[in-house]
């Protein structure tokens, strides 16, 4: 056992440094932490970023949800990096922001409501310019995509179809006449959606040319509000209604772990790919709706799926092994030599304990011959015995008892050789007597 620590240990050591040296030059571990800039707590943004912080607490990522104005808020939040990850409605992005940061997909359909009192005869978007507008306050996602669209129309918008108004606030004027419309940028469950479908004298106003828009505007979808898709009973709406719709993207820091990036996806696709009110199932998320670029993990992952090690380990160990793997060859490499080279050197270490035992009979066998006296062959004789019990008590395995048994043999051999010299001695000194 001995030997076999004396030939091992060095090498685990180095192994053990090499190891250490490996995790020192390999890429850092992805954060424990990460923040979701989300929007106000009664959204879709933030009721989904809960949903995002359920599934990445099972790996052990924690995730902070930051509750906000909406869209560009949540950009500026990820530029001055005060968050990692937030929620972006599409078309929002400047040529700043898209150098800066970067998309993992569209997620789900944000329909641009326009109500519209049914006294005002309006029944075009372009026919809004001559209205009291009300689309929302400076800074909000609704307000952005309603200004790009006026723009898309051309043509002077004054003030009056700018109004400010926003949520319930604009839900209650236009009910009450303070305003002719009313726009918002929101999901079919927000309540003041739900409210102004079901109000009297407020229609849904129709986008029939959002195949256009969509084509000419990146991240801009048409969908259709199908006939009784909110009540099949009352048959609301009474038909299909044709909108155009942003598509809310998942967006990142440009240097967020790639890591995160992957469980963010894993996660995407249980949370957004079932049916909802405007995309069958397994329509999204759905890389190609973005107007920010894909992020490169994000264009691997869609191209590939899940990493091969992530199919069949944790989180933790997956990306242990995905960091690691680049130093696993010169690590073998390494290794392969390390451990052919210790079975030769254990096997040297423990015939040598044998074999230096031979110098020692050598000596005494050169002793021998040379003896001029019984004494001084009486003398080699007791070194010989001594010899024999030293290597006696000799430990080796059992696999080189045998050549131990050859040395033992070769001191006895030795013996008698020495003992033969004064059989030889005494048959000389007769001759020489006569």
């Amino acid at each position: 056992m001995k030997d076999i620590l004396k030939v091992y240990v060095p090498l685990a050591v180095l192994v053990a440094i090499s190891v250490w040296v490996a995790l020192a030059l390999i890429d850092p571990a992805p954060p424990s932490r990460v923040t979701f800039a989300s929007g106000n707590s009664g959204g879709a943004y933030y009721a989904l970023a809960q949903q995002y912080r359920e599934r990445l607490a099972e790996s052990d990522v924690e995730v902070e949800v930051l509750e906000t104005r909406g869209s560009l808020e949540n950009i500026e939040l990820l530029r001055s990096g005060k968050a990692d990850i937030a929620f972006v409605q599409g078309g929002l992005a400047t040529a700043a922001d898209r150098e800066a940061l970067n998309s993992l997909a569209g997620m789900f359909h944000e329909p641009l409501w326009v109500f519209v009192r049914e006294d005002v005869g309006v029944t075009g978007f372009s026919e809004l310019r001559n209205v009291r507008f009300s689309i929302g306050p400076e800074g909000s996602g609704t307000r952005a995509l309603a200004v790009q669209l006026q723009d898309e129309w051309g043509g002077d918008w004054p003030a009056a179809s700018r109004g400010i108004e926003s949520g319930q606030a604009a839900a209650s004027a236009i009910e009450a006449g303070d305003v002719d419309a009313v726009a918002f940028s929101a999901s079919i469950n927000a309540p003041y959606v739900q409210r102004l479908i079901d109000a009297r004298e407020i229609s849904l106003l129709a986008f029939d040319r959002a195949p256009a828009l969509a084509r000419r505007t990146r991240a801009l979808d048409p969908v259709v509000l199908y006939r009784g898709i909110i009540d099949l009973e009352a048959d609301k709406p009474a038909g299909d209604v044709q909108l155009i719709a942003s598509v809310a993207q998942l967006a990142i820091d440009g240097d967020l772990h790639p890591a995160i990036q992957s469980l963010l996806l894993e996660a995407s696709e249980d949370i957004h790919a079932g049916n909802s009110a405007f995309a069958n199932a397994g329509e999204f998320p759905a890389p190609q709706l973005v107007d920010m670029p894909l992020s490169n993990e994000a264009e691997r992952y869609w191209k590939n799926g899940p990493s091969f090690l992530r199919n069949y380990f944790s989180f933790q160990i997956a990306n242990f092994l995905e960091r690691a793997w680049v130093f696993l060859i010169p690590l073998v490499t390494l290794l392969i030599p390390l451990i052919r080279v210790a079975p030769p050197i254990y096997r040297w270490r423990v015939r040598r304990k044998i074999y230096v035992w031979y110098s020692d009979l050598r000596e005494l066998e050169t002793r021998g011959r040379e003896a001029a006296s019984d004494s001084e062959r009486d003398t080699v004789l007791n070194d010989l015995s001594s010899l024999q019990k030293e290597v006696g008590e000799l430990d080796v395995p059992l696999s080189y008892t045998e050549e131990v048994y050859h040395l033992r043999s070769h001191i006895a051999f030795v013996r008698d050789l020495v003992k033969g010299l004064y059989a030889r001695d005494a048959g000389e000194h007769p001759a020489n007597t006569a």
